[in-house]
């Protein structure tokens, strides 16, 4: 994910505690695959460039400060790669060690097909010994959870929640739904009542705007763990949130015709231009709404689940930090990787860039001085869920499988069995294909 710059800047109640607990790491190089754990040198580190990158650079270049200061002998030389072309990047550096970095960033749908290369090194007794962890969200730490071992700290995350536009709803008396039944009712109140307006603007190509439906449905993805996971995309459940998603595509709400192709940011880009009553958005699409026409006229509440007044599970999505298992400096890098994704760091980044801390104690104390992030970190603690930790997963998202079956019942090609029945049938091909 992406973020709109926002002003740097650092919260030096946090300093103390994180430099405290960044201080030491586990002196053992037992797993790496170089057999070596050097103590000085220079560390290489690979971060995503952003749109506006100058304050990550600023938060990061604090942290290296830091680290050089507490390791003499060491430097840290950090590189922005863009976040495209990183599938490439990556798997040369795995091919080869003696150009990869010892500590990078990574999107927490990769950590599975990481680990199943063989590129993370596995720091699941530096994480149990890292004091700040016990404060992580339980869904972050599952984005760097293979197998039961970990494979990374969590960086920031991103869940997604309900934007609507309080000036509609207040012409027309409305109050934000408290379910998703409500949800598809003011829909399509909005759209009767403004032409030319969508309701509710939704995208047949948008994957994680969809997967709420089906897990408020008591569906799921898929089923199982590690090599045995088998698809659930046409179960019962999964199906009646299918319906659910689907049934929000027509004349009365977002034209089939001109909404089954939107993505994420396509419907996003359309609230925020004020051509849609009600939104799927993330906190990440905070800086571009206010960006756009609604601004001062819109508000957020989680999406509502099912039952009234419940909320719809969200996916977590986010990034993480890991270390690679062909580092030379083990010690040296996890005390790195710490420190890039310690409290201190998380509330630098969100002052920075808007990244949401992964921290509930850090992300508590936000939201309490930001109102805004409020309905995020309520969708959060209300329970998130996340795509199978699989190295299937890679090849299911980039091969388009779940937002084909949407736009084949969207478009009447199929009917939500049969395209659901196909969909897992590509899933399940794809899981037996990763080993």
């Amino acid at each position: 994910m992406t973020f709109a710059p926002r002003r740097a800047g650092l919260l030096t109640a946090l300093l103390a505690a994180a430099l405290t607990a960044t201080a030491c790491a586990p002196q053992t190089s037992s797993d790496s695959s170089s057999g070596k754990d050097q103590k000085d040198g220079t560390l290489r580190v690979w971060l995503f460039q952003e749109v506006g990158n100058k304050p990550k650079e600023k938060v990061a270049d604090s942290v290296v400060a830091d680290f050089e200061k507490a390791h003499q002998g060491t430097k840290v030389a950090i590189e922005y790669i863009p976040v495209e072309t990183r599938a490439q990047r990556v798997k040369a550096a795995f091919n080869d060690p003696a150009s990869a970095p010892d500590v990078m960033e990574f999107g927490n749908t990769d950590t599975a097909g990481y680990v199943h290369d063989g590129g993370l090194l596995d720091v699941t007794a530096d994480f149990a010994d890292w004091s700040e962890a016990k404060d992580s969200d339980p869904t972050a730490k599952q984005s760097v959870t293979v197998d039961g071992k970990v494979y990374g700290v969590p960086f920031y995350v991103g869940v997604r929640a309900l934007y609507y536009r309080t000036d509609i709803f207040r012409e027309l008396g409305l109050k934000a739904p408290r379910s998703m039944a409500e949800l598809a009712t003011t829909a399509r109140k909005i759209r009767a009542a403004e032409p030319g307006l969508y309701g509710l603007v939704v995208g047949g190509a948008y994957t994680y705007g969809a997967m709420p439906f089906v897990w408020a449905n008591g569906g799921e993805l898929a089923t199982g763990k590690g090599g045995s996971y088998a698809s659930a995309i046409d179960s019962a459940d999964a199906r009646k949130g299918i319906k659910a998603y689907t049934g929000l595509f027509g004349d009365d709400n977002c034209p089939a015709a001109k909404c089954a192709g939107m993505g994420g940011n396509d419907t996003v880009t359309a609230f925020a231009a004020g051509k849609a009553g009600m939104a799927i958005g993330g906190d990440f699409s905070h800086a571009a709404v206010e960006a756009g026409k609604v601004k001062g006229e819109y508000a957020v509440v989680p999406l509502p689940g099912v039952a009234s007044g419940s909320v719809a599970p969200a996916f977590a999505g986010g990034n993480n930090i890991g270390v690679l298992k062909s580092t030379s400096h083990r010690t040296l890098a996890v005390d790195l990787m710490e420190r890039l994704a310690a409290k201190k760091t998380q509330s630098a980044m969100f002052d920075a860039m808007g990244f949401l801390p992964t921290f509930t104690d850090v992300r508590d104390r936000i939201a309490a001085k930001h109102p805004y992030v409020k309905p995020f970190a309520d969708t959060l603690a209300a329970g998130t869920k996340f795509v199978p930790a699989s190295p299937a997963w890679s090849q299911i998202d980039s091969s388009l499988v779940l937002p084909t079956m949407l736009q084949e019942v969207v478009s009447g090609k199929k009917d939500v069995e049969k395209a659901s029945a196909d969909a897992a049938r590509k899933m399940n091909d794809a899981f037996g294909s990763a080993g």
